[in-house]
């Protein structure tokens, strides 16, 4: 969807069939932060402008505590805690490629395609 790379389709086809798709305002944040790093940030305005169409979870002040609980029991830095909390605080499937949410319940793990930098034996 923002960058073309091997699990997007996967994702794409994923929001499309969804229904209710909730966007932590902290990954607006991250999304516009990669995609401004890593290429222009007309793409990173575009790609905020997409994200602004779902509905968007601001963080309060009762997700930031459970989302410290969540940090403490699974280990998970500050930003993925929010974005789990938030997830849990809708009853809503976490789609993902981040590890660290590989496996939490309520979370639909997709594994990143194998890397190709390895040595051949």
């Amino acid at each position: 969807m923002f960058i073309d790379g091997p699990r997007a389709g996967d994702f794409l086809g994923r929001l499309q069939a969804a229904e209710g798709v909730i966007v932590p305002t902290v990954v607006l944040y991250e999304v516009y932060k990669i995609l401004y790093r890593e290429t222009t940030v007309d793409q990173a305005n575009l790609a905020a402008a997409r994200l602004r169409q779902y509905h968007r979870a601001p963080l309060d002040e009762h997700l930031a505590l459970e989302a410290a609980d969540f940090s403490l029991q699974h280990g998970l830095p500050m930003s993925d805690a929010i974005i789990y909390a938030t997830a849990r605080a809708h009853d809503a499937t976490l789609v993902t490629s981040d590890v660290h949410f590989a496996e939490l319940p309520g979370v639909e793990y997709l594994p990143a395609a194998p890397s190709q930098d390895f040595p051949c034996l």
